[in-house]
């Protein structure tokens, strides 16, 4: 990781008041491969037609698509069914949760128009509100913009429980991290962690290993997924490939 000059954005009072992200609550969705090996078709079909349309929904305010390759997968430090199979990761960014209902509503209306052709088998979806964020001082920028930085990839934990993940941007590599809960009455707690890299994701898992195991030591959380992600490349879509 390269460590750019200046003092970090979160240390300057200044910066911070001309601004700051609104993003309160991530909506993320868990993929399997597909079936008949249409994955480069299905990236390419959700980058230029569905993923851009949906920001024509006042509230959205980004997304990012992770894939995880076979290399990706020999990597992962947990993986309990049925996410031992999650190859693909949707994430919208929305101001609040009422952006989810027009969301659903603006996939029914696509769908409609036949613009839905292509479908992953699903693991899961869940609407999370953001609980906490850390920039890594050598990322400078501020914790609130991480997920708009460029990055090689993410490293994924989704876990039962909730608890900071600040600690995890001390491992090198990794340039910040956000993490975001499950509302309590869904049901069970669920964090979900978006660790943002500098470097190659199969590398980073490595060393992120030891902070990982001090972390699960607790009793706060247990992990029900744990893993590198690669971020898919516009019209390059069979890079990445489970």
């Amino acid at each position: 990781m390269t460590a750019l000059e200046g003092v970090p954005s979160d240390d300057l009072p200044d910066v911070l008041a001309t601004g700051r992200s609104d993003v309160s609550a991530l909506f993320v969705s868990f993929s399997a491969r597909h079936p008949d090996g249409r994955d480069a078709e299905y990236l390419r079909w959700h980058s230029l037609d569905h993923r851009p349309e949906q920001h024509r929904l006042d509230g959205l305010r980004g997304s990012l698509r992770l894939v995880s390759t076979p290399a990706c997968r020999v990597a992962r430090a947990a993986a309990a069914s049925p996410y031992d199979d999650v190859d693909h990761v949707m994430t919208y960014l929305f101001r609040d949760r009422s952006v989810v209902e027009p969301f659903y509503a603006l996939g029914a209306a696509l769908g409609a128009g036949g613009r839905m052709p292509l479908r992953l088998p699903s693991l899961g979806l869940a609407t999370f509100d953001v609980a906490g964020m850390v920039a890594a001082p050598e990322a400078v920028i501020g914790a609130d913009i991480l997920p708009w930085r460029p990055a090689r990839g993410v490293y994924l934990l989704l876990e039962e429980g909730g608890a900071p993940a600040g600690e995890l941007t001390s491992v090198t590599g990794v340039a910040g991290a956000w993490w975001a809960t499950s509302d309590p009455t869904d049901g069970e707690v669920r964090q979900v962690t978006f660790c943002f890299l500098d470097d190659d994701p199969v590398e980073v898992a490595v060393r992120i290993r030891p902070a990982l195991q001090r972390r699960w030591e607790g009793s706060a959380v247990a992990p029900l997924l744990a893993g590198p992600f690669h971020v898919a490349v516009p019209f390059d879509w069979d890079r990445y490939l489970p």
